[in-house]
């Protein structure tokens, strides 16, 4: 069994039934259960999701009112188990955009390293492999990877 964490991208599309990746989220998230993996998400992945669920379709959100945000995040705390935040976490995170100089948008990705890296998690799901290119100890698997094992 490998232990893999959803991107924000995942769990949004998931939502999105708009979305042309809708289908393909769901799809290569069921697939991994039915191999009898681990998907699990952080309180992150929940933070992230409210801030583009909450945000008006015209500045690329989903413009979910409060309810209906709230709707959805139990859906997905109820589907997936959410990984212990630590104090190793912070740790590691501090320790990672030192050594790896990270600036600007790319630190919300590194915090989902962290948390992967702290709780020994070696997967990510996700459609923007390259926000996690040359992680050491992760591996980036997009959808459709997932669907196509052969492309892998």
């Amino acid at each position: 069994m490998t232990v893999y964490l959803l991107d924000t991208n995942i769990l949004l599309r998931m939502s999105d039934a708009t979305s042309q990746f809708h289908l393909l989220a769901g799809q290569a998230t069921a697939r991994l259960f039915q191999q009898r993996h681990q998907v699990c998400i952080t309180s992150q992945n929940i933070i992230e999701f409210w801030v583009v669920a909450t945000r008006p379709l015209a500045v690329n959100g989903l413009g979910l009112t409060v309810e209906e945000a709230r709707i959805e995040v139990e859906q997905i705390l109820n589907q997936f188990p959410l990984l212990e935040e630590s104090p190793q976490i912070f740790n590691q995170w501090l320790n990672y955009v030192i050594t790896n100089p990270v600036m600007g948008k790319r630190v919300h990705d590194t915090r989902l390293i962290a948390v992967m890296l702290t709780h020994g998690v070696t997967h990510i799901l996700t459609f923007n492999t390259n926000d996690f290119r040359n992680t050491v100890g992760i591996i980036v698997v997009h959808p459709q990877t997932v669907l196509d094992p052969e492309d892998a």
